[in-house]
């Protein structure tokens, strides 16, 4: 893999200073990604051009650094998939600046620049895409067509993360873990016989029947955990002792007259 000393001192520190420049300053519709431990390979984000088939899109591009650049230019490829007259299927880029015109004083941002203007105004009589070359000079239209065709499957922008759904999906887990909480809470601290605690949509309500002259009383102990403007309830319902002591004596007094029936009919027999 090359590094930074395959490139002269020199040059280097040349590259180290226009890297930052073009990080703080990036040229309109060109992003650069700095590798500070790679200088010979510079990466860059190039926005398709408003007006033009490939508007809407992001193409990635690098240029290469030889050992004797400046004196030599870079070699320019697109890694996104691109229909252009200048652009071979492999990604090279055939552009004047990186060849014929090229001049140590140029700098990586007019390379930049010159390659994103070809996106606006390309050269086909000296096509690298030679399909590209004569649809744009036959049919503008229908190289178009292509040209959008491509930047719509190829030269899609990553989509971004949407905060709002981490967040829905982090306040839904904290309100479940919350309310097993409580419920878990209310489980141990119940007493012995008690009935275990339900949740409910319902409001709490206290109530109360009567059969006879005893009243089964019901206690309603209500716990709210309010969780971003909203309410859970849970409640534990638990009867009285009557209740339980009533049954058992009418069970007995049953059973005794039962007993009673049957030591009459014997005696009669």
């Amino acid at each position: 893999m090359a590094t930074n000393e395959n490139l002269p001192p020199n040059v280097i520190k040349q590259l180290a200073k226009e890297l930052k420049n073009l990080d703080e300053s990036p040229p309109e519709g060109i992003k650069v990604v700095v590798n500070d431990d790679d200088f010979s390979t510079i990466y860059a984000d190039i926005d398709g051009p408003a007006g033009t088939p490939y508007e809407n899109g992001v193409f990635r591009m690098k240029l290469l650094l030889s050992r004797d650049f400046p004196h030599s230019p870079p070699k320019g490829y697109f890694l996104t998939k691109i229909f252009h007259p200048n652009i071979a299927t492999n990604g090279e880029i055939c552009v004047n600046t990186l060849k014929k015109d090229w001049n140590p004083s140029l700098g990586l941002r007019h390379v930049l620049i010159v390659v994103r203007c070809l996106l606006i105004e390309p050269f086909p009589e000296s096509a690298l895409n030679e399909q590209a070359g004569k649809m744009l000079l036959e049919n503008y239209d229908e190289y178009a067509r292509h040209a959008r065709l491509y930047t719509g499957i190829h030269a899609k922008p990553k989509p971004k993360f949407k905060t709002g759904a981490i967040s829905e999906s982090t306040t839904a887990l904290n309100v479940d873990q919350t309310n097993t909480s409580v419920l878990n809470a209310e489980v141990k601290n119940a007493p012995s016989g008690a009935a275990l605690p339900l949740q409910s949509p319902l409001p709490p309500s206290t109530t109360t029947s009567s059969r006879g002259n005893s009243q089964e009383q019901t206690s309603v102990v209500t716990t709210e955990a309010g969780i971003h403007g909203s309410t859970t309830a849970s409640t534990v319902v638990s009867t009285a002792p009557q209740k339980k002591e009533s049954f058992l004596a009418k069970a007995q007094a049953d059973k005794k007259k039962i007993v009673d029936a049957r030591k009459k009919s014997l005696k009669r027999l």
